[in-house]
């Protein structure tokens, strides 16, 4: 069953070929997943749905930097991510971009546009990615027939939305330092659930991207992630990060304070000591004042 919505899709789109473990068959040149595949891939239940493989949904695939779609777009399209990585964002009136999320594979997306059929954000590829696309009409016809798939739907909106309720929490109550480390351990944990590496990864989003998902500056995030590299809790090359001690970063609440970075802020007090005591000395006084003396 051919959604009748692909030609809407203004990113270019390309035939997929099947790989590795990932979901998906090729019918007629494109690739297309079965109702049990897309619920494996969302990590819910399957359950017998007579003629489930005529129960087909169709792969879109994304280039790098292709928007996936826009705000205010007309909503008739929930996605689930197959392979690739995304970012969602809010962006306001001069342009600015606020981070909501970085989907991934077995991510949904799209569901905020079910209230007002209006999607709220915009969905930008941050690698090359393939999608499954579950037209909003063809789920709730299934709904309306199968009771249980729309409960297990419902289900994994809700968890999409416990998960930015975690991440809202966290902006509150944690330090910069573990607001970065409880990123970290979930993208690892991320990493893990999809059969790859938890200790060795490549970061597909910014520094920047990173700063605005956590509420952090970029220099916050940078200045960070080289006081973990330092201190050995991780590795970092460029965007290649390698995990060290994940409970310890799990359980950070904030870092000491190293000797490379003592004696940097020893050397800053010190500046600032010199520099209050040109000042003080430039300046007239009626009566002798004693020496400052620099901070050590």
């Amino acid at each position: 069953m051919q959604s009748t919505h692909i030609a809407d899709f203004r990113p270019g789109m390309a035939a997929a070929q099947p790989t590795g473990h990932e979901a998906g068959r090729q019918r007629q040149g494109r690739l297309w997943s079965n109702l049990k595949e897309v619920c494996d891939l969302l990590h819910i239940p399957s359950f017998n749905i007579a003629q489930t493989d005529e129960l087909l949904f169709q792969h879109v695939q994304f280039k790098t930097g292709q928007r996936i779609h826009t705000i205010g777009q007309p909503f008739d399209m929930l996605y689930v991510v197959n392979s690739g990585f995304l970012k969602t964002v809010l962006i306001d009136e001069f342009g600015n971009e606020q981070v909501l999320s970085f989907p991934m594979k077995g991510d949904m997306m799209g569901v905020d546009g079910i209230h007002t059929r209006h999607y709220a954000s915009e969905a930008v590829a941050l690698s090359d990615c393939d999608l499954i696309l579950l037209p909003f009409r063809k789920l709730a016809s299934l709904g309306r027939t199968h009771v249980e798939l729309e409960n297990m739907m419902y289900g994994v909106m809700s968890r999409e939305l416990v998960r930015e309720q975690a991440m809202i929490g966290m902006l509150g109550a944690l330090s910069a330092e573990a607001r970065v480390a409880r990123f970290l351990v979930s993208l690892a944990d991320r990493f893990a659930q999809m059969g790859y590496s938890s200790k060795l990864f490549n970061l597909r989003m910014t520094r920047h991207e990173i700063g605005s998902y956590l509420g952090l500056t970029l220099e916050t995030v940078s200045r960070t992630l080289s006081a973990f590299n330092e201190v050995g809790l991780i590795s970092v090359d460029q965007r290649t990060i390698g995990i060290k001690d994940p409970d310890a970063l799990k359980n950070l609440r904030r870092l000491p304070p190293s000797r490379a970075r003592g004696r940097q802020n020893g050397a800053a007090a010190r500046a600032r000591a010199a520099e209050a005591a040109e000042t003080a000395a430039a300046a007239p006084a009626p009566h002798t004042a004693p020496p400052l003396l620099a901070a050590v």
